[in-house]
């Protein structure tokens, strides 16, 4: 089986992903998965598209993400494997979609806007 390639992405984490054949392995950023998202919530996030589809040894995994904070990161994952469990397999769209996996979350910060202290505070209006 050839490589599977696929993009995800949560507020400003870009997670690029890469699946083929193996026995399991989840490589992120050259590291094991439990050295890299050391909380198991985070852990079972990124497992979470294997567990549904119950292929959780059957794909080794290389992971390079970046931006963001852990969780974001994380959840970019998670993005990025259902897409691949997809392409993979087009019956794992029915597993995945109702539990939203598929969906990419739209939330980020929204951006400082100029002469504001920040995106939705303004200065003290003063009549005098």
């Amino acid at each position: 089986m050839e490589v599977v390639h696929k993009i995800g992405r949560r507020k400003t984490a870009v997670a690029r992903v890469y699946v083929s054949e193996g026995s399991g392995n989840i490589t992120v950023n050259k590291r094991n998965l439990n050295d890299y998202f050391t909380t198991a919530t985070l852990q079972y996030k990124v497992k979470q598209p294997f567990a549904l589809t119950e292929t959780e040894d059957n794909y080794d995994v290389k992971v390079n993400v970046y931006g963001g904070g852990i969780t974001g990161q994380a959840e970019a994952v998670r993005l990025a494997l259902s897409r691949a469990m997809c392409e993979i397999n087009e019956e794992n769209r029915g597993v995945l979609k109702p539990e939203g996996l598929l969906t990419r979350d739209p939330r980020m910060v929204e951006r400082k806007k100029f002469g504001q202290k920040k995106a939705r505070k303004k200065f003290q209006f003063s009549k005098r």
